[in-house]
């Protein structure tokens, strides 16, 4: 079975480009989102397997995003983490989330994505 993902971001060539490098590796990307609130629904909507979120949203952070979608515990998707910035410059929020792992934006890969769900 394929992994179905939801693609957080609020800038779409951002999305364009994850989804399409992500389809091309067998990924099913179910669907994509601009802001906090409506990967929120997109999430209750579309129950992806994966949200690739971005940590900076215009209306909140992927950080407490993370937290509340995996709050839900055993239907909860699995969540990574990515940004234009490293992690190394979120400090302790990183290692603290709940989320998978954080993948930087300029190294987003299929094969990092499957690394970090196995």
């Amino acid at each position: 079975m394929a992994t179905t993902i939801l693609i957080v971001d609020d800038h779409d060539g951002f999305r364009s480009r994850a989804r399409r490098m992500l389809e091309a590796e067998g990924f099913d990307v179910v669907g994509e989102a601009g802001s906090a609130s409506a990967a929120a629904e997109a999430v209750r909507d579309l129950r992806p397997s994966l949200v690739l979120l971005d940590v900076q949203l215009p209306d909140g952070n992927g950080f407490d995003l993370a937290d509340r979608l995996l709050a839900d515990g055993r239907d909860a998707p699995a969540v990574v983490l990515t940004s234009t910035r490293d992690a190394v410059e979120y400090g302790p929020l990183v290692t603290r989330s709940r989320a998978r792992g954080f993948i930087p934006k300029g190294e987003l890969t299929a094969a990092g994505l499957r690394a970090l769900l196995e």
